[in-house]
């Protein structure tokens, strides 16, 4: 756990970002105003955790899930972001899948070139190996030609 309240707050460029992204244009916002709306945003996140604790706790479970956010977020009376957070998080699957497979389409291709490539040498040794077959029977029979 954080030993001063301050390691509780959120960064402030993180604040600042979303607070931009929600005002419009033109329109400022004093460093106390930014203060208070980042300590507001901490107690929240502080609230809406020990709710989806409370629910991962009753399912005697010590990780919180995603269905225990939204549990919380319907005990603390917030059921209007219920739906927003959802289609959140399942764009938020669709994404990780889309990159499990990507990483997995990638580890397969990259197999295959190691596969073709150890083919390729292998194929290789083996026709050094025959050439130098070749070049020994072709001095062994002029050898015996020879003698």
């Amino acid at each position: 756990m954080a030993e001063r309240p301050e390691d509780l707050n959120l960064p402030n460029a993180v604040i600042t970002r979303i607070i931009k992204e929600a005002l419009p244009d033109g329109v400022n916002i004093s460093k106390e105003a930014r203060s208070a709306i980042s300590r507001a945003a901490s107690v929240f996140v502080l609230y809406a955790t020990s709710c989806a604790n409370n629910f991962a706790m009753k399912g005697k479970r010590k990780t919180l899930n995603a269905s225990d956010v939204l549990s919380a977020m319907e005990e603390m009376e917030f059921q209007r972001f219920i739906t927003p957070l959802k289609e959140a998080l399942e764009a938020y699957r669709r994404e990780q899948k889309g990159k499990k497979e990507a990483s997995e389409q990638k580890k397969k291709d990259k197999d295959k070139k190691t596969d073709s490539e150890e083919q390729d040498r292998s194929r290789e040794e083996e026709n050094d190996e025959d050439e130098e077959r070749l070049e020994e029977e072709e001095q062994n029979e002029e050898e015996e030609v020879d003698n």
